[in-house]
């Protein structure tokens, strides 16, 4: 079988050199270099002493790739400020998508390009790579099955430690997420809501709170909760920017019959399953779970050449993919609420 030709545009988004490891080893596809509009930072990834940068072929301008029918996939990596623009292209150049989070500032332009790419029948996958973790896998469908009840909460923690400027990539940066509303809630919250949205669907009510509490720049938000609820359930999400490292990161589910509770989930390592009563090989009472930890991108990575290659059935929907989105954008307020 040909193999599949792949692009990456950009390199300011967080996850872009997790990516990029990833695609310079696979030998399912041919990667064709990276595409970064800024010349800036191009050179100063090349003159870097991270040698991964000097290994990769850097295309001169996108039309080299977009132009070229040969080249089916676009990874796009650019900053949450340009990413949509890229995805813009991308659609209409008939690429197939890998878009990582989140997906840009502005909800209406992004349902009217996956509605596109939806009718011109191109895949549009966002990049939460947490779909494949052995813990969010097992606490999903663990939920989605019954075997923990009636799901009545969900609580996620997801911190970090973001400095107030980043001369290396000031996009991740406090200063540099300060443009947008939320600040760390923008640019982390849809791991979470990517998750409980799978297991509740799409909240009746979005409510957040906002301070900030500990930042040079006023403008941005550095500590965040918001509360999602459901017809039978609520959910509550708290982010923040200066959580000392490593961050607790944290998943707790409880329903009627049982709970899982998941810390910390980078890396992961266990899960405390209570139960009310036994299930496979699960006993009444406290299990304790040991989990795998495995690299963030290798499965994701394999289950999106895989439906470009074979048109298998997606992990999320396109559907799933707007929801999340949707909420995301409700919860920073930059669209009214919908009940």
């Amino acid at each position: 079988m040909e193999k599949i030709s792949v692009v990456q545009w950009g390199t300011k988004h967080g996850h872009a050199r997790g990516w990029l490891e990833r695609l310079l080893e696979s030998k399912e596809i041919i990667f064709h270099g990276i595409y970064e509009p800024d010349a800036k930072r191009q050179n100063q990834l090349i003159e870097s002493e991270d040698k991964i940068w000097k290994d990769v072929k850097w295309l001169k301008t996108k039309e080299e790739f977009l132009i070229n029918k040969n080249i089916k996939i676009v990874f796009i990596e650019e900053s949450n400020a340009s990413s949509l623009k890229a995805l813009e292209f991308c659609v209409n150049n008939n690429k197939h998508v890998m878009l990582d989070k989140p997906a840009g500032y502005n909800y209406e332009k992004f349902l009217k390009l996956v509605e596109r790419a939806r009718t011109k029948q191109l895949i549009v996958e966002m990049g939460y790579m947490f779909r494949q973790h052995d813990g969010f896998s097992r606490i999903a469908n663990w939920s989605k099955s019954g075997k923990l009840g009636k799901i009545f909460m969900i609580r996620a923690h997801m911190s970090t430690n973001l400095p107030e400027k980043n001369p290396v990539n000031n996009e991740i940066s406090r200063e540099g997420l300060s443009k947008f509303r939320g600040g760390v809630l923008y640019d982390l919250g849809g791991h979470m809501l990517d998750q409980i949205c799978w297991i509740l669907g799409r909240p009746i009510k979005v409510t957040s709170f906002f301070k900030n509490n500990n930042s040079k720049n006023k403008n941005f938000t550095d500590n965040s909760v918001v509360i999602l609820e459901f017809e039978n359930a609520m959910s509550i999400i708290d982010i923040a920017a200066m959580e000392t490292a490593p961050p607790a990161r944290r998943f707790e589910v409880y329903g009627s019959k049982g709970s899982a509770i998941m810390e910390p989930f980078e890396p992961a390592e266990k899960i405390r399953l209570c139960l009310e009563d036994p299930f496979e090989n699960f006993k009444k009472g406290v299990n304790t779970i040991t989990i795998k930890d495995v690299p963030r991108y290798h499965e994701p990575f394999n289950i999106f050449i895989n439906r470009v290659l074979n048109d298998t059935t997606p992990v999320r929907e396109l559907n799933h993919e707007i929801l999340v989105q949707e909420t995301l954008m409700r919860a920073i307020g930059e669209i009214d609420e919908k009940i």
